[in-house]
């Protein structure tokens, strides 16, 4: 057998870490089984037209949006689709593919699918079946990873014996051992830091401190600028719905502090909330960790590291505080099952020793769900559970979940509101089985904001969604109950204004809550914009239909009005209209696609599967969009 043979390449596409999560365990298990060579590495940091030098590579690949592929692989995903590449062009490797996805979206990991075929398609040999991992499992993606690796390894083992010397350590708890942390943390005296590292009041320092931040954390920010696009304040909080009402939807504005905003509608604010301060001060206090010392944080300098390659070491130190608070989700999310294990090394007491080992064994996963992920239990609470273990920072830095950016559609139009932007949010909370209440981190967090006593300024990006801006000339059909209507009201807006100065299509906005009196949100907006002269009004060709779905014994949803308004749709459709969807990811998006596919058979004569693809050739002609949120 070749040398190469025995080298393992595992390349991870990663959204938000989750994937470098799972790409990570592949390596520490194939190490585990004695492969002599693993390296694991960022899609974007592999060479594609390498490809066919390798043997055995395996993908991990996240699902982003509708389908789309994540922003680290768009590169390596284009070499791949070039026509120039013949059906042998992979014809030595041997490949296996495992995708993040949540099947609650309508194009469920799709990048894992589609990389999957299009390796095969170039020569390429599958070791197993592409393994699919689902948010909306019980225990997360970790529910098929457990036994696709399982069966990845004997069958690696079957295909290079030599791979995999000692397999059946893998799977044997006894076999585990830990190495050293794949980061360090520096320590610095405060007494040699700058006199504006020692506050954060002024933006730019600010600013200075959040991009050095988020540089030096291993799992976060990998597909952002560093530094935030925007510092924004919060100068509206008005709830939608009614005060005694048990959904609470608010109506947000910021501006910028110094810059001005730059986006369209159809954009996506993204925002990096700031967690407890009570409860950041007990993880530290629990860590025995100094709040007050300067870090900076880099990749460790050993062969094997591979994973934290692109953490720029050349940042500015900073408080320890302020990297656990700006990168660290202490809060609000549970860790992942490898932390149990990591945890179980420090354990000085044995019964807690034990109890760890079990929840990071394949048998006491389910165990390890209702204990954890069910009661979403955060690193914090985790921690004071098991009293008598103290992991090193170092760990705790890899190991804690990162503090991610919340996505929220915007629901303003910025023609109508220069250097605003406007968010529609709902806020979330929930009960757990033991009776725990739980709230959103950052709806919450923004909730409790006081746009007249606050002074926060609040890190901000604006990326691109999965709803184009339409052209006034465009023909409408907007479909988005609850806070799908965000961005439909920055579509409403845009053309109301457009509607002053030139001659524009028509809008259908088929809209659905629960009560005309509890959550009818922007309420008066629609109706003002449904009549006279308003783009929604049937003077303009337009129409404005709401679904009240408990205002009477049987429940309506917007699926229903639709059909009601079956001709005025097709009507509209076949003068060249745009379907734009917002809302849910359940059922929603997949209902009102069927609820389309009837109307477009009732009143066209054609079959349902024939309006099936008629539906799928008007999406590749860039008129028909769906965005959908958990």
């Amino acid at each position: 057998m070749e040398e190469k043979s025995c080298h393992l390449l595992v390349l991870y596409a990663s959204q938000t870490g989750n994937a470098m999560d799972a790409a990570e365990r592949v390596g520490r298990e194939a190490e585990r089984g004695g492969c002599p060579s693993v390296q694991v590495l960022p899609i974007d940091r592999f060479e594609a037209s390498c490809l066919p030098d390798e043997e055995i590579v395996i993908f991990v690949v996240s699902t982003t949006g509708q389908g789309d592929i994540p922003d680290s692989m768009k590169v390596f995903w284009r070499f791949l689709l070039q026509r120039n590449l013949s059906n042998q062009w992979l014809e030595g490797l041997h490949y296996a593919v495992f995708g993040l996805g949540d099947s609650g979206y309508q194009k469920y990991n799709f990048s894992a699918k589609k990389l999957d075929k299009r390796l095969s398609d170039l020569g390429a040999k599958p070791l197993i079946e592409k393994g699919l991992g689902d948010d909306q499992h019980p225990s997360g993606y970790e529910g098929a990873l457990d036994p696709w690796l399982l069966s990845l390894w004997k069958m690696l083992n079957t295909v290079h014996p030599n791979i995999l010397p000692r397999v059946s350590d893998i799977m044997d708890p006894s076999k585990r051992s830990l190495d050293h942390a794949k980061i360090e943390v520096i320590y610095h005296s405060s007494d040699k830091m700058q006199p504006d590292l020692l506050t954060a009041y002024d933006l730019e320092i600010l600013e200075k401190v959040i991009e050095s931040a988020c540089s030096m954390s291993p799992a976060q920010f990998h597909y952002h600028d560093k530094k935030p696009q925007y510092l924004l304040q919060l100068i509206t909080n008005q709830r939608l719905t009614n005060v005694d009402h048990s959904r609470d939807v608010r109506h947000f504005e910021f501006e910028a502090s110094s810059n001005v905003i730059d986006y369209q509608v159809g954009d996506v604010l993204e925002i990096l909330p700031s967690q407890n301060p009570a409860a950041v001060d007990a993880f530290i206090q629990r860590c025995n960790l100094d709040p007050n010392c300067y870090i900076t944080v880099k990749a460790r300098d050993t062969e094997k590291q591979s994973i934290y390659k692109s953490i720029k070491s050349l940042v500015r130190p900073i408080k320890l505080k302020n990297f656990v608070e700006l990168t660290m989700d202490v809060a609000s999310a549970s860790p992942r099952r490898y932390f149990f294990e990591v945890m179980s090394f420090y354990a000085t007491a044995e019964h807690e020793k034990e109890r760890l080992q079990y929840f990071a064994s394949p048998e006491g996963m389910d165990d390890l769900y209702q204990y954890n992920q069910r009661e979403r239990r955060t690193v914090v609470e985790v921690l004071e559970d098991f009293p008598s273990v103290q992991m090193p920072f170092e760990w705790l830095v890899q190991l804690v979940p990162p503090l991610k950016t919340r996505a929220f559609s915007i629901s303003s139009s910025p023609s109508v509101h220069p250097n605003q932007v406007h968010l529609t949010v709902s806020i979330v909370s929930w009960t757990t089985p033991f009776k725990r209440t739980r709230h959103g981190l950052c709806s919450s967090w923004l909730a409790g904001l006081d746009p007249f006593k606050s002074c926060v300024h609040i890190p901000a990006w604006i990326t691109r969604g999965s709803l184009p801006p339409p052209p006034p000339s465009l023909p409408l059909i907007l479909i988005g109950p609850g806070t799908g209507c965000a961005p439909f009201r920055a579509f409403v807006e845009e053309r109301a204004l457009q509607n002053l100065t030139r001659s524009t299509s028509p809008i259908l906005f088929f809209f659905g809550c629960r009560n005309q009196s509890v959550d009818f949100l922007y309420k008066n907006f629609w109706l003002a914009q449904a009549q006279d002269d308003g783009v929604l009004s049937a003077d303009k060709g337009g129409g404005f239909f709401v679904a009240f779905s408990r205002d009477q014994p049987q429940k309506i949803y917007v699926q229903q009005k639709m059909k009601e308004e079956s001709k005025g749709i097709w009507s509209l459709l076949s003068s060249g209209a745009a379907i734009y969807i917002a809302g849910s990811s359940t059922k929603m998006p997949a209902d009102v696609t069927s609820t389309l596919e009837e109307i477009i058979a009732v009143e066209s004569g054609m079959s349902k599967e024939s309006a099936a693809r008629w539906l799928r050739l008007l999406e590749k002609a860039g008129k028909f969009f769906i965005e959908a949120w958990s």
